[in-house]
C-alpha cells in the first residue's frame, strides 16, 4: 500500500477566510445534492445554460471538436449534440458532489453495471485487469459506483487548493481502493501484477512526449499516448474497454470484451484499432464525452497549424 497517495489530512488553517468561497460552495453543492434526482437534473441542465453564456470559449472548443470528430454531422446535428453536451457538463458538477458525499443505499439506487462478466473471466487468468476508461464529463460519479462492484485504482492529480484537495481526495476515495500520483507509473505496474483492478485514461491528448500519430475520428493525426501499450506490454494484464454512461434511472458503467490482441501489435496498428474502438464507443452516447478539452491540440511536425484557430 506504499505506491497509495498519502491521505491530506484536515488542517485547523481551513477555518482562515481565504477559504469560505470553498466551504460556501462546498456546503450548497452538498445541501443541493438531497434534492429529488429528478430536480437536481433539472438544475444541472440550468447550470449548462449558464456555461454556454459565461464559457463561450470552451463551448466554441467543444463545437469545434464535434465537427473534427464527425465531419458528417449536418450544422443542425452538432447544434443539437453540443446542446445536449453542455447540459451533460453542467449536471457534471452535481455528479462530482453525489459522487463524493451522496450516501452509500443512494449511489446503489441510480447505479448498474454492464458486462462485468468479462471482468470477472479476466480476473480468472490472474493478471490483472486494465480498465481503459473514457474520459466522460459523469465519470466522477461512475467510478465511486463501480467501486461497490469492484473496488478499483486510479491514478491522483493533487488539486492546488489544499481544501478543494481534502474534500477531493476523501471524495474519491469513498468506495475504492486507493490512488496512485499520477507520475507514478510503477506503482500502476505493481497494481496489475498484484491481480487488481486499474483505471486509466487513454483518451486525451497528454502532449507529443511519448505519443503518437493515428487517426481518431475525422482526425488522421491525432496525438495518442503510447503509455497505454506500456502497462499493457509489461503486465499480465487483461486489457479492456470501460466506459459511464447515462440510464433513464441514473448511471451505468459498461465493459467490453478484452483487446489482449494490442499487446503483440506495433504502436500504429494498436493505437489505430483502440481509437477505432474509442470512436465506436463515444458515438453509444457522444453528448457524454468531455468535448471541451482540446482532444486534437498537439499536431506533428509535419503539419503544426492548429485545429482551433
Amino acid at each position: 500500500m506504499s505506491a497509495a497517495v498519502k491521505a491530506p489530512q484536515f488542517k485547523m488553517s481551513f477555518f482562515a477566510p481565504r477559504y469560505w468561497p470553498v466551504w460556501l460552495g462546498a456546503t450548497l453543492l452538498y445541501l443541493l445534492t438531497w434534492l429529488p434526482f429528478p430536480l437536481i437534473r433539472l438544475l444541472g441542465r440550468g447550470v449548462g445554460y449558464l456555461l454556454k453564456t459565461l464559457a463561450k470559449q470552451r463551448v466554441w472548443v467543444a463545437r469545434r471538436n464535434i465537427e473534427l470528430w464527425d465531419p458528417s454531422l449536418s450544422s443542425q446535428q452538432v447544434d443539437k449534440l453540443l446542446n445536449d453536451n453542455i447540459a451533460r457538463t453542467g449536471m457534471a458538477l452535481f455528479e462530482t458532489a453525489m459522487g463524493w458525499w451522496w450516501p452509500n443505499w443512494r449511489v446503489k439506487r441510480h447505479f448498474e453495471v454492464e458486462g462485468y462478466e468479462y471482468v470477472e473471466e479476466a480476473f480468472k487468468a490472474k493478471g490483472g485487469v486494465f480498465g481503459m476508461a473514457l474520459h466522460n464529463v459523469n465519470l466522477e460519479f461512475a467510478c465511486r459506483g463501480l467501486g461497490y462492484t469492484h473496488p478499483s485504482i486510479a491514478f491522483y492529480r493533487k488539486h492546488d487548493n489544499p481544501l478543494i484537495d481534502y474534500l477531493q481526495y476523501h471524495g474519491r476515495n469513498r468506495s475504492n481502493k486507493y490512488m496512485i500520483h499520477k507520475r507514478n507509473s510503477k506503482a500502476l505496474i505493481r497494481a496489475l501484477e498484484d491481480n487488481e483492478m486499474c483505471l486509466y485514461l487513454p483518451d486525451q491528448d497528454y502532449g507529443p512526449r511519448q505519443s503518437i500519430f493515428v487517426p481518431f475520428g475525422g482526425v488522421s493525426e491525432t496525438a495518442t499516448t503510447t503509455g497505454t501499450l506500456m502497462f499493457i506490454r509489461r503486465t499480465q494484464c487483461v486489457p479492456l474497454m470501460v466506459t459511464s454512461q447515462y440510464t433513464a434511472s441514473g448511471y451505468k458503467v459498461k465493459f467490453y470484451p478484452p483487446m489482449p490482441e494490442l499487446r503483440d501489435m506495433d504502436d500504429e496498428t494498436a493505437l489505430t484499432l483502440l481509437n477505432q474502438k474509442i470512436d465506436t464507443i463515444v458515438k453509444e452516447q457522444p453528448d457524454s464525452y468531455l468535448w471541451m478539452h482540446k482532444r486534437f491540440k498537439t499536431r506533428p511536425e509535419s503539419s503544426p497549424q492548429s485545429l482551433y484557430k
